[in-house]
């Protein structure tokens, strides 16, 4: 479903997926499967967004940003992607954002180029995001740091001596700011 009012250019864009009005997607963008992407929304030529992505109002997506399947974009979320913006000046190509698999990034977050965030990883809302968010990490703050781990469906890990459990009762423990399973 693309509405009336949305000023859709590329033909790649998968079934089921809905684009709601007063959105703007280039010719060059390629839209997975079973997307919603919300009014007032604005993505460029050079992105990748995969399937069952959820795109809330006000969300910008520049060049060079890759989103995996089933990722949450909240509300009014913001992307960069020069470190040196000057007008009229644009660098021979833009830094990259990589989201994963089943990550969320919460309302009114920054996102800075260059950053990959892993799979299921949470972004609280408002975070300012300047390097890499570890697989499961939950991220808050300005800058985003790491104040807990997270299972699949969102939910915090439980610690233990150490180590955290998941819902599934595994243990994991962190090693150089990455979560890994033992």
């Amino acid at each position: 479903m693309i509405h009336v009012l949305a000023d859709v250019q590329t033909n790649s864009i998968g079934p089921n997926t809905s684009v709601w009005q007063f959105s703007i997607i280039l010719s060059g963008a390629v839209i997975g499967d079973n997307c919603n992407i919300n009014c007032h929304t604005f993505i460029e030529n050079d992105v990748r967004i995969g399937n069952n992505v959820t795109v809330k109002s006000g969300v910008y997506l520049w060049d060079g940003i890759e989103i995996e399947d089933e990722v949450f974009i909240g509300p009014n979320v913001t992307f960069t992607n020069d470190t040196r913006p000057r007008s009229k000046q644009y660098p021979s190509k833009f830094m990259p954002i990589v989201i994963r698999r089943k990550a969320s990034i919460g309302a009114s977050s920054t996102i800075l180029g260059g950053v990959e965030v892993g799979e299921f990883a949470m972004i609280g809302a408002g975070a300012l995001v300047t390097k890499n968010v570890p697989s499961r990490a939950l991220v808050v703050g300005v800058p985003a740091k790491v104040v807990g781990w997270l299972n699949e469906d969102g939910s915090k890990m439980n610690e233990d001596n150490g180590f955290f459990v998941d819902s599934f009762k595994q243990n994991w423990r962190v090693k150089e700011g990455q979560l890994l399973k033992i």
